[in-house]
Order: structure tokens, then sequence, then C-alpha cells
């Protein structure tokens, strides 16, 4: 089912869609966004970076850590995202970037402005994005977090698309990992990171939070119309 629909041109009929409330698009997007038994997610361009590790053995991975990131600061759209993580950026084509030169640095998850869902690092494996970091008493958030990384600023609202995706991402990642909480990188890293996802607005208009994402057992609200 999943690979013969995957949401793309398929609708259940407008009458029952009118009737039920049900939302075709977001149910299939849901449905779709898995993650494998090697932690990657189908649904997402696989690009894979360099700057990961094993995490250590037997370890649960239990967070998700969100972050925002534009390279330049501010500026939105070019490859300059993808490139930092794969170790090949260009260092003198920007001013900026010349304090970047000795970065080695990735997320599991990129989420574009348009929805675009990137993966660098399987989610089994330890992606290098937290830095010296402590969530409740746990330092090294490395070790037992994934990451995800919103392509945006701390100034300017996020996309609804890309709250849409980070909604079903979320939902995959609960699937499949014992994820217990989702966090903001400033909330593990106060005292030198500034980036967290505020509240928005998903693409079909309700509110999206952090602290009120959907997570298991699965909640079919996510999926009504306003």
């Amino acid at each position: 089912l999943t690979s013969a629909f995957s949401g793309k041109g398929v609708r259940f009929p407008e009458s029952f869609e009118k009737q039920t409330g049900f939302n075709t698009v977001k149910f299939f997007s849901y449905i779709a966004m898995n993650i494998d038994k090697d932690g990657w997610c189908a649904d997402a361009v696989r690009m894979m970076s360099p700057n990961q590790n094993d995490r250590p053995d037997g370890q649960a991975i239990d967070l998700l850590v969100i972050h925002n990131i534009s390279l330049p600061p501010g500026e939105f759209g070019g490859p300059f995202i993808e490139d930092l993580f794969l170790n090949r950026l260009d260092c003198d084509s920007h001013p900026f970037f010349d304090q970047l030169r000795s970065l080695h640095v990735s997320s599991h998850f990129l989420i574009r402005r348009d929805g675009a869902l990137l993966q660098f690092v399987s989610a089994d494996k330890r992606a290098w994005h937290a830095g010296v970091s402590d969530f409740c008493g746990r330092t090294g958030c490395n070790d037992f977090s994934i990451g995800v990384e919103i392509e945006g600023t701390d100034y300017e609202p996020f996309m609804p698309e890309q709250y849409d995706t980070l909604v079903s991402l979320t939902e995959a990642l609960c699937r499949h990992y014992p994820i217990r909480a989702v966090t903001g990188h400033q909330h593990i890293a106060p005292e030198r990171k500034t980036d967290v996802v505020a509240p928005s607005r998903g693409a079909s208009g309700e509110e999206v939070k952090l602290s009120e994402m959907p997570r298991p057992p699965l909640d079919l609200s996510i999926w009504k119309k306003e």
C-alpha cells in the first residue's frame, strides 16, 4: 500500500473527505514515512556524511534534538549546508565560511524550506550535531539523540511545509526508537546555542508545537481538516 500510493496524486473520494474530515494527503504522507532496519528514511534524499561514528554499545536512542541552520546566515536554498555536512564546503566562497574551516559536523536530517527531507547519517549511528551538551543531567547528547536541522534562523518563521515534514518524521522516529523527549539545541547547550523551533502552523492551519507533537499511540486528529 505504501509503495503503491505514497500519497502522490491518490485521494479518497471527495465526498468521503467532506463527510469524515479525513485528509488524504496527510494520511499517505504519514504511512509513507518510515525508518528502515538500518536507520534510513526512504522518503529522504540520502547524502552520506563522513562525520559520524558508532554509538556506545547498548545505547538507547531516546532523544530528538531540533536545530535550525542557514548558510550563509539568513540565506536559504543554496548548497552550503549539505557541503558543510559532507566536508566539501568552499570556505573561500563567502567571508562567513572562514570560521568553519576546521569544523566537522553533521546532523541526521535536514528539512529544507519547502519541506524536502535530506538524511546524512543513519539514525542508528552517532551524528555530530549536539557538541558539548547536557539533557537532564545526561551529558554527551550525541550518544543517545537524533539531530534534525531545519533550514531557518532564530528570527524568521519556519514554513508550514517544514512543520508538516517534522511531524511526520517525528512520528516515524517514535515508532522505530524509544524516543522519550523532544528538545531544542538551546536547551541542551544553553551557554552556546540559541536555536529552537518556535510554535507555528502546519499547512492545514493547525498549530504545531514541539510539546504537542503527535506521539504514540497514533493520534488520528493530525489528519483532520480544520
